[in-house]
């Protein structure tokens, strides 16, 4: 019988993050806290394909990112990186409304989220 292998992966994981960070070759925090927004808004988009939910939220991940960066390394000052968000939230949301983008795709139903009455 195998063991999980997670306890090695956390170690080796934490073990190159300390010295990425001892040796000073890691990024600082908001830069890797704008690429995790940034990513996690691209990863969005190619796990749940383009529907009214994503064409808001990823852009809007991809727009702190680039806020988080942007007050990081210019000092903009966050009243108009939030200005900004709204203006572009708005826009997102009437986009969302358009029939040509698809509704979000339901979650497949299996036996234990079938409600209790249901004759399936």
């Amino acid at each position: 019988m195998r063991t999980s292998a997670t306890l090695p992966v956390l170690l080796i994981t934490f073990g190159v993050l300390w010295f990425m960070k001892s040796a000073a070759l890691l990024p600082d925090t908001a830069t890797l806290l704008a690429l995790g927004l940034v990513g996690a808004g691209a990863l969005l988009f190619l796990l749940d394909g383009l529907n009214k939910s994503t064409v808001v939220v990823a852009p809007l991940l991809g727009f702190a990112g680039l806020a988080v960066h942007g007050i990081d390394r210019f000092g903009l000052p966050l009243s108009a990186w939030g200005s900004m968000a709204m203006v572009l939230a708005g826009i997102l949301m009437l986009i969302a409304r358009s029939d040509r983008i698809p509704d979000r795709r339901q979650a497949r139903r299996t036996p234990s989220n079938y409600p209790p009455d249901s004759p399936f």
